[in-house]
């Protein structure tokens, strides 16, 4: 089975952002960012779209359902701050071939646990906005994982 874990892409700073964070929108190169996400993807025929509820989450995929023609599910247990059980909990429930987008402090700490489960990550660590990681699970566990730089992005983008 595989698996596909998305960080958001780019959206306005958060400091420059006078709402509440959870309505802060993609930018213009974060709109680019998931159009050339949805290319990438939907090759991979999506079995199902789960998503964090803040809007860069659920803009980011938005491009991949409306191509597919599938829904882009929110899911608290992928929201910024989300306990490491409860994003464990969604990763043993989705089935193969699904998407998962989060943010930049769940998508570490989810690597983590389940490389402190055995699963072996294949080359560098990538946590730039956008990035796929790509997990491959047995039946049980994932066996392992790799990070794919953000369509388009150059070594040293940001």
């Amino acid at each position: 089975m595989s698996l596909f874990v998305v960080r958001h892409a780019k959206a306005g700073q958060r400091s420059s952002w006078d709402g509440d964070d959870l309505s802060r929108p993609l930018s213009a190169s974060g709109r680019k960012q998931a159009d050339a996400l949805a290319e990438r993807l939907a090759p991979e025929r999506p079995s199902g779209l789960y998503v964090s509820p803040f809007v860069r989450c659920v803009q980011t995929l938005e491009p991949l359902g409306s191509l597919l023609g599938i829904d882009v599910l929110p899911d608290e247990r992928l929201a910024e701050g989300a306990s490491m059980e409860s994003v464990l909990e969604l990763f043993g429930e989705v089935g193969d071939r699904s998407v998962l987008c989060s943010h930049g402090d769940v998508i570490p700490e989810l690597i983590g646990a389940l490389t402190r489960r055995g699963m072996r990550v294949e080359g560098p660590p990538d946590w730039r906005k956008a990035t796929i990681w790509v997990l491959h699970r047995g039946d049980d566990e994932v066996a392992r994982a790799a990070a794919e730089p953000p369509p388009g992005a150059t070594p040293h983008d940001n």
